[in-house]
């Protein structure tokens, strides 16, 4: 109780579970003890039996965080385990957590969910594990911590002297003490070893040359010992032992209708006194479950040798779950039946459900099948290819929307029109999305055609968790999905035009979102302000937190190029405290993110240091795809503190992510960053050379405002580099190309006199009011002029600055500041 992990790890049969249990009993504070198998090794299971088990002690534990159990929430541990550590730390008084049997979770998310509850976990709670394999997440933290209490094989096996109490007071055995030497040398103190071997001799003519018998290690004693036990028992115990190997726990009544047997309960009686590896699983002795030795063994047994009784045996159990109500056990019995249209009768009565809970279960049970098992149920088919999108898997799942399509297709004549319409269109719903994120995009546009023609409202996926800010790792930059811009400007214009006016459609912001970023990243920001507005407007919109989110950081960017900085501040601000979403941390971890990048670009690298103190991430980090922006952030807020080496050690593990992922735009701004970090260590023929790659992998597509948003340093240093390249014979990259940056940033130039004709003092105060952010009515109200003498005074303005709109005079006001 001094530590935060106590760790029992040892192979089957040496105890852990009564040790453990045991020691619950005398412990007296309230234990939460949840018994794993193999049908908790998905994430929404794992928790819900941890929230499940905790209630038994605390009913109202965990009522704010039913979004733990959403399959979404293996997407951001940190915020769904940072939810449940804060329902621990409503608990006043010591409280313990066991797992036992946590070798069967392999689920990559629930290990990581463990680690990193353990890291953060309240010191009056302890989390104890038992294992028969080593833990699949570090420790190393936690040893050097003293926050771990280990307890492995050589701790609980017995001593020889413990051997000879448990033959002497356990036993009816008189064993001479040379045979409890030789059992103790063979079974090298495994506590179920001992017991089997004192079962076996029981039943023996000849005890020497039983003993003598023993030999290899544990897995061949086991297998020997309780072939030796089982086949010594009586033939109806036998075959009740058989038939009921297929449960993972069993009442008498569960017994009786798997054996068919009225005397279920006087088995279970003598199985117990003959102490043959059944254990009781509450107190009044109602319910059971065998030892896991004796279970494997059993299972092994009945599937090798009695086929049609394993058989039988699940489809009765089956039957049994089924009639209780308990659904998704009996489909587990009926694929293990070989029952399939049994399991796929009540999977699609599952479906809704578990479609938002446990995704990787239905994925289990539907692959499992033979499919032609489902393949009068397509809607199977379009969740199993839903699922493979979420998971990333894009090339499979078109390939296998593919296949479907043909069999919709077959289907055509035998199910009604209205029903085939939105298979058929859901399915060229999701094919599109696949072909997107592949980079077809005529494809793409040839597959959204055909929903539309099919399923004009639009897809019934698209309002799937829409509360959720997690789950959309693989879009986080909608831009870098595709490396051809000017191919994909066209695309998305087409389809924002065609969404436009359907009111209940929200995957058109998916589309308003990236036309929004594409315009921006142009620097067309004016343009990009109005399909944002369009977009804002929107109600459907709203309720998808993910995207609204986006448009907001968008609208911060855009405020912020106008430059009214204000109204960015004022963006963020408001941004994460007017969505409802069980994933406010990550959401508010992104804003905060945004709002220390603005207070550097506005000089305060004070502000946005705090934040760097208050984030909870560092250079040291693992970093996350999902984190990429915060991250880079991070480096700039590095290298504007002088911390030059943390920030180019974080570079490296970025630079190795974007390569991994292999998004463009993110290669693009990292090298940007990279460059302006190199130059800060005093590396500028590096620097230099850094920023040519960057140029030259932006300048096909037209990047502007990736390079303009890091603010003076990089304006000067492309200035830098064009003198540069102008002198050399065959420049690096298209002087066209750094010209057109360098004019979209004012560079070098004078608002006063950019040209050989000064601006007035009228149009010099007309140009201060629209750099502070006021429109032309408000300049007019200021100077007590006309509006028409406004527009006058700014097309004298732009024509003098040599610019075409507000944003690129603005721009050459802010970067004569910094010059000056």
């Amino acid at each position: 109780m001094e530590t935060k992990l106590t760790l029992l790890s040892a192979q089957a049969g040496y105890g852990k579970t009564t040790a453990l249990s045991e020691w619950a009993r005398q412990c007296r504070c309230p234990v939460a003890w949840i018994s794993l198998d193999k049908y908790n090794n998905d994430w929404s299971a794992f928790w819900s039996c941890v929230l499940d088990s905790i209630r038994e002690s605390l009913p109202r534990f965990g009522e704010s965080i039913g979004f733990l159990l959403e399959q979404e929430s293996a997407a951001s541990i940190d915020s769904s385990i940072s939810a449940f550590l804060n329902e621990l730390n409503l608990i006043k008084d010591d409280f313990v957590l066991i797992l036992d049997d946590y070798h069967v979770i392999e689920n990559a998310p629930v290990n990581e969910s463990i680690r990193y509850m353990l890291e953060h976990l309240p010191p009056h709670v302890h989390l104890y594990i038992a294992s028969r394999t080593e833990l699949l997440f570090p420790t190393a933290r936690l040893l050097a911590k003293g926050e771990i209490n280990v307890i492995r094989v050589d701790d609980i096996r017995f001593e020889l002297e413990e051997g000879f109490v448990f033959f002497r007071e356990t036993t009816d055995l008189s064993l001479t003490e040379k045979q409890v030497v030789e059992l103790f040398h063979q079974t090298e103190g495994w506590v179920s070893g001992l017991q089997l071997a004192a079962i076996s001799l029981k039943r023996s003519g000849n005890i020497a040359d039983t003993i003598s018998q023993f030999n290899g290690r544990q897995r061949h004693i086991s297998d020997y010992l309780l072939e030796e036990v089982f086949e010594h028992l009586s033939v109806s115990l036998r075959e009740f032992l058989l038939a009921t190997s297929v449960l993972n726990r069993m009442n008498w009544e569960m017994c009786l209708a798997v054996t068919g047997k009225a005397d279920s309960q006087d088995q279970l009686e003598q199985l117990e006194q003959l102490n043959l590896f059944i254990v009781p699983l509450d107190d009044q002795r109602n319910w059971f479950r065998y030892h896991h030795l004796l279970s494997e063994f059993l299972q092994q047994l009945s599937a090798r040798e009695h086929t049609e009784l394993w058989k039988q045996s699940h489809h009765r159990a089956a039957a049994w779950h089924e009639n209780e109500g308990l659904y998704e056990e009996a489909v587990e019995h009926y694929i293990k039946a070989q029952q399939a249209d049994d399991a796929v009768r009540l999977i699609d009565r599952l479906l809704p459900e578990l479609m938002q809970s446990k995704g990787s279960v239905l994925v289990r049970w539907i692959t499992s099948l033979p499919e032609s098992s489902y393949e009068h149920m397509p809607t199977f088919e379009l969740f199993y290819i839903s699922n493979l999108l979420m998971d990333g898997e894009w090339s499979r799942g078109l390939h296998r929307a593919e296949q479907a399509e043909k069999r919709f297709e077959a289907m055509r004549g035998f199910i009604p029109e209205p029903e085939w319409n939105q298979l058929i269109g859901n399915l060229y719903y999701l094919c599109g999305i696949f072909s997107y994120l592949q980079q077809d995009l005529p494809l793409t546009s040839r597959y959204f055609e055909l929903s539309e023609l099919y399923l004009p409202e639009g897809s019934s996926f698209q309002r799937i968790s829409s509360k959720r800010y997690q789950g959309h790792e693989g879009f986080m930059d909608l831009l870098s999905l595709t490396n051809n811009l000017r191919e994909v400007e066209q695309f998305l214009l087409k389809w924002v035009k065609t969404w436009e006016k359907k009111r209940n459609y929200p995957f058109v912001g998916y589309h308003y979102l990236s036309y929004c970023l594409l315009l921006y990243e142009w620097n067309r920001i004016e343009e990009a302000e109005l399909y944002l507005g369009q977009a804002i407007s929107r109600d459907d919109l709203r309720t998808n937190v993910w995207i609204w989110i986006h448009l907001g950081l968008a609208s911060s960017w855009i405020q912020r190029a106008l430059g009214r900085e204000s109204q960015a501040i004022e963006w963020l601000n408001d941004l994460g405290s007017n969505v409802d979403s069980p994933d406010q941390q990550v959401i508010w971890k992104r804003i905060k993110a945004e709002q220390a990048q603005l207070f550097l670009s506005q000089g305060q690298p004070q502000q946005a240091c705090d934040w760097l103190e208050q984030s909870g991430i560092s250079h040291l980090d693992e970093v996350k795809p999902r984190y990429f922006e915060e991250y880079l952030i991070l480096v700039r807020i590095l290298a504007a503190n002088n911390r030059i080496e943390d920030a180019q050690q974080l570079l490296e593990q970025l630079e190795r992510l974007a390569d991994k992922e292999n998004r463009l735009r993110g290669r693009i701004k990292l090298k940007i960053v990279q460059s302006m970090v190199l130059r800060q260590s005093d590396h500028p023929q590096e620097a230099f050379e850094t920023l040519v790659t960057a140029l030259r992998l932006s300048e096909p597509a037209g990047y502007i405002r990736s390079f303009l948003d890091e603010g003076p340093l990089m304006v000067k240093m492309l200035a830098e580099l064009l003198n540069e390249q102008q002198e050399a014979a065959m420049p690096l990259v298209p002087l066209k190309y750094i010209h057109l940056l360098l004019e979209a940033a004012g560079s070098d130039l004078s608002y006063k006199s950019l040209s050989n004709e000064a601006l007035t003092e009228q149009e010099e105060k007309v140009l201060g009011l629209l750099t502070e952010g006021l429109i032309y009515k408000e300049i007019a109200v200021r100077l007590n002029i006309s509006l028409d003498t406004v527009k006058f005074h700014m097309k004298n303005v732009y024509r003098k600055l040599g610019v075409n709109n507000r944003t690129q005079a603005i721009q050459r006001v802010k970067q004569h500041r910094h010059l000056n």
